[in-house]
């Protein structure tokens, strides 16, 4: 079995070869560790972080990246990209995610100016359905942790070895993971579910998702938490009426990423298989 050193040193001796570098930096676990290991390895000068700013993610989450990523002694740049201009985003497509990730990655190497273009995918990330990693594959962009063969678990370790204070936070993802396929996304049903999700968490869920089912909303929490959320029924059941929906629902399932993604047919699911 390969210790979390002998990855570690991996990735070091893939990031040498590299010598300059474009991070695609989200504030995320994954994104900051090889941030921070390249930062460690190939210095300040030789790298530079993008973090993306759009509807289908929140101003705080872009905020927080951002200011991260000068914490970590990053040179940090920012772009904008409006998913909603491409039909197959907005229409929330099983392929939208191919095209988010192309437009994503097409910006980021039209600023790389030649330098490689990393992100944070992992090996867990081959195991769902997963477009994005075709349009990075053709991109021609680079996932060091993967080459390296780090899980999350291994992300989550190394992330306290180096130091990182956010080793342990909860993993975000594009909004319109929240509609199901074929609903056509309007920047006021996205805000209606980031608005939902933050009241959820500012109750102390941090792990929550609010799927939007038409004019119901299906609230998604870690099974171990449902008993807690129950104290807070009708107080949700309010706020989320207050903002637009008709039915608020509990899913007794629990938590779970990628739950959409159940409703693809095998065709589907091996369409974009990389």
């Amino acid at each position: 079995m390969t210790t979390l050193a002998e990855k570690q040193a991996t990735l070091t001796a893939l990031l040498k070869d590299l010598k300059k570098v474009t991070v695609a930096f989200s504030g995320g676990i994954d994104s900051t560790v090889i941030l921070k290991m390249a930062l460690d390895v190939l210095g300040r000068d030789n790298v530079t972080a993008v973090v993306a700013n759009s509807e289908l993610f929140t101003n705080e989450e872009f905020d927080k990246a951002m200011d991260l990523a000068q914490e970590l002694g990053a040179n940090v740049k920012s772009v904008n990209l409006d998913y909603l201009a491409d039909a197959h985003i907005k229409n929330n497509t099983p392929d939208s995610w191919y095209y988010a990730k192309k437009l994503f990655y097409t910006a980021l190497t039209d600023m790389a100016n030649g330098e490689a273009v990393l992100d944070g995918m992992i090996m867990d990330d081959e195991q769902d359905y997963r477009p994005g990693l075709k349009a990075r594959t053709e991109a021609g962009a680079r996932s060091l942790l993967q080459e390296a063969d780090f899980y999350k678990k291994d992300v989550r370790a190394l992330a306290q070895v180096l130091g990182l204070t956010n080793w342990n936070k909860v993993a975000s993802c594009s909004v319109s993971s929240r509609f199901p396929y074929g609903t056509v996304l309007t920047s006021a049903k996205i805000a209606m579910v980031m608005k939902a999700e933050k009241y959820v968490r500012d109750l102390g869920f941090p792990t929550v998702r609010v799927r939007c089912h038409g004019d119901i909303a299906r609230i998604e929490l870690p099974e171990a938490r449902i008993a807690d959320f129950m104290v807070f029924n009708d107080r949700v059941n309010r706020e989320l009426q207050q903002l637009g929906f008709r039915y608020v629902t509990l899913d007794l399932a629990g938590f779970r990423s990628g739950r959409m993604n159940e409703t693809l047919s095998d065709k589907q699911l091996a369409s974009f298989a990389n």
